[in-house]
C-alpha cells in the first residue's frame, strides 16, 4: 500500500502506520470512546496490524484516528473513527471521510458498513444508509470483553 499523505489548513491525514501513535489511540479509545472502554493497548496493536489506518495529525500530534477492515477487494468496514474533542467543529471527520473513500487501495467494494451511536448525518453524506434488510444480519457480540478481571 503506498502511504500518500493527504494536507490541508495545516493538518495532515495519511496511512503512514510508522505516525500512528498507539499509546493516544489507546487512550482515546479506552477513556473517551463509547464503543471500546477500557480496551487493551495489546488488542489496539493488533487491531492496528489488522487493518488500513488513517492517522489525522497537526504539528506531528495524532489528533484522529479511522480504521478500516478489509479485504482489500470487495468489502470494508470502517470503525474506530474519531477526531479529538479540542479539533471538532473544523470539518476534519468529513474530510477524513473524503480521503478514506477516495484512496486508490479501497475502490471498487461491493459493500461498506460502519456502526454509529450519533454520527448518522455525516456517514449519510458518503453514501451509507441503515441497513434495508436487517433481518439478514447477524452479530456475535460480547460487550464485556474489556472490562477488567
Amino acid at each position: 500500500m503506498e502511504h500518500i499523505p493527504c494536507h490541508k489548513d495545516g493538518f495532515l491525514i495519511t496511512t503512514d502506520p510508522a505516525l500512528l501513535h498507539v499509546e493516544y489511540i489507546q487512550h482515546y479509545l479506552a477513556n473517551e470512546s463509547y464503543w471500546a472502554q477500557n480496551i487493551p493497548i495489546e488488542v489496539v496493536r493488533k487491531s492496528i496490524a489488522g487493518s488500513c489506518c488513517f492517522g489525522v495529525y497537526k504539528d506531528a500530534r495524532q489528533i484522529g484516528l479511522a480504521r478500516v477492515v478489509t479485504d482489500y477487494a470487495s468489502f470494508g468496514y470502517l470503525c474506530d473513527v474519531f477526531i479529538d474533542a479540542a479539533f471538532r467543529g473544523l470539518g476534519l471527520s468529513k474530510w477524513l471521510m473524503e480521503v478514506i473513500h477516495s484512496h486508490q487501495d479501497l475502490q471498487g467494494f461491493r459493500v461498506w458498513l460502519l456502526g454509529t451511536k450519533d454520527a448518522h448525518g455525516l456517514y449519510a453524506q458518503f453514501g451509507y444508509t441503515q441497513l434495508p434488510e436487517p433481518h439478514r444480519f447477524m452479530r456475535r457480540h460480547n460487550p464485556d470483553v474489556y472490562k477488567p478481571q
